[in-house]
């Protein structure tokens, strides 16, 4: 790719970046100005083939019409309302379509749907909807949440709380909480296809945390049915049934943070019906509106909900919200989101093309550096061994020299993480694999 030029360039100074050493970014910018389909093109007009789907988000491809022309319509129709003790007719109309396939499917019940802002922001609301549903039962002592290492669940206070990634966590103040062990175990587990065989027995960290602390403080645990931003750390066969089945043993509820596995990115339109496993709570982002406009939803059971729907009828029953809860801006982006995904069948498309992906990935290994290939659905990460005395130096060489040759790949620490829109065609798959193969070569 053409060395960008300084007349294209914007001023660097004022934008503080999220998550990113911006001295080193700005020191060598990497700038997109455009999007279409499967592709970016940078600020020179190179095109960027994205295998990430922005940031996991873009499920059905860049520079939907249907979505620009819904938020078009809807931001000259009304811009903004409230929805504290107001409402329009857009949230709630989304909130009944997000119902119809709601996660789980009819008989989870999992139909109830708090708008937030963001992933991080769903991941708060369903901490606290927790914890006030045990308070409505008579268990106010419960409150303590149950996260796990490598976790990641945004990050707000309670994200980072329950989240096991430590650089998000170590000069951050928390709520009480504790960790089960993560699931990842390259020793036994290398080079699987699909879920891990080994490592069941780690939902019994869940026994050990209720002796710990005492089952009257526990409120919830949250995990990710499978973690993505620590690198793509699938759960081993029979890992979720198990702790469902312990979190009812001790009337503790399930949380499962889809922010990345919802709408379609395993195969089924989210992680819960992919494992046949139902939780009480389900927080979601990112997918939600194709990552078009800001938006988050937290599913929550029926059972959940009624709890705390006691009280006075003019009593708020749950002191909770933000200022852009069920945007109707938002809402309108997710409904012409979810039209796509209905008409061109994308919740569950990757289950047609995993086996043509995890081919592909695994035609990875044996390259140099390559310690471990993992994939799900339409998810895949490839593991480096670190260089000596510099972590994570030996992915982000690869992350540059792939965008450098028109790739867009996602890398935390010295793992290779990719999640291409559910759009992705065979061609394209091979594309990722071959710049990523030829960038694996060349790294030292």
């Amino acid at each position: 790719m053409d060395q960008m030029s300084t007349s294209n360039r914007p001023c660097l100074d004022n934008f503080w970046m999220p998550f990113t050493a911006n001295r080193q970014f700005k020191a060598a910018p990497r700038l997109l100005a455009s999007a279409e389909g499967m592709y970016y093109t940078d600020i020179d007009g190179n095109k960027v083939l994205d295998g990430t789907a922005g940031l996991w988000c873009v499920n059905a491809g860049h520079g939907r019409k249907r979505v620009a022309d819904a938020v078009a319509r809807q931001l000259q129709t009304m811009d903004f309302a409230p929805t504290f003790q107001m409402g329009h007719p857009v949230a709630f109309d989304f909130a009944e379509k997000l119902s119809k396939i709601s996660p789980g499917g009819p008989s989870a019940k999992l139909d109830r749907v708090f708008f937030t802002g963001s992933g991080s922001e769903s991941v708060d609301t369903a901490l606290k909807i927790a914890i006030a549903y045990q308070r409505a039962i008579g268990q106010g002592t419960r409150t303590r949440i149950i996260g796990r290492e490598k976790g990641y669940h945004g990050v707000g206070f309670g994200g980072i709380s329950v989240g096991g990634l430590v650089n998000n966590r170590r000069v951050f103040p928390q709520i009480p909480a504790d960790h089960m062990r993560h699931t990842l175990d390259i020793e036994r587990n290398a080079f699987s296809k699909g879920l891990p065989h080994h490592g069941v027995e780690l939902a019994d960290d869940l026994e050990r945390l209720v002796a710990l602390h005492g089952v009257e403080t526990i409120a919830a645990v949250i995990v990710e049915p499978m973690s993505g931003s620590a690198g793509v750390i699938l759960p081993p066969k029979g890992y979720l049934e198990s702790l469902r089945a312990i979190a009812d043993k001790y009337g503790i509820l399930l949380i499962f943070d889809e922010v990345i596995t919802g709408f379609g990115r395993l195969g089924t339109p989210f992680a819960t019906d992919y494992f046949g496993v139902v939780p009480d709570l389900v927080t979601t982002a990112k997918g939600l509106t194709n990552g078009a406009i800001p938006m988050g939803a937290v599913f929550a059971s029926q059972k959940v909900y009624d709890a705390l729907m006691v009280g006075p009828e003019n009593q708020i029953e749950f002191f909770h919200g933000y200022t852009y809860s069920g945007h109707p801006v938002a809402s309108a982006a997710g409904i012409a989101t979810l039209e796509i995904y209905e008409e061109e069948g994308l919740l569950t498309r990757a289950a047609s093309i995993a086996d043509t992906w995890q081919d592909a990935l695994h035609s990875l290994k044996g390259l140099p550096h390559v310690t471990d290939i993992r994939n799900l659905g339409l998810v895949g990460a490839v593991e480096l061994a670190p260089r000596d005395g510099a972590p994570g130096t030996r992915a982000y060489d690869v992350f540059v020299d792939c965008f450098q040759k028109g790739l867009l790949i996602r890398v935390t620490g010295d793992i290779v993480a990719l999640s291409p829109p559910l759009i992705i065609e065979t061609d394209e798959i091979e594309k990722i694999v071959s710049i990523l193969r030829d960038a694996l070569k060349r790294v030292l």
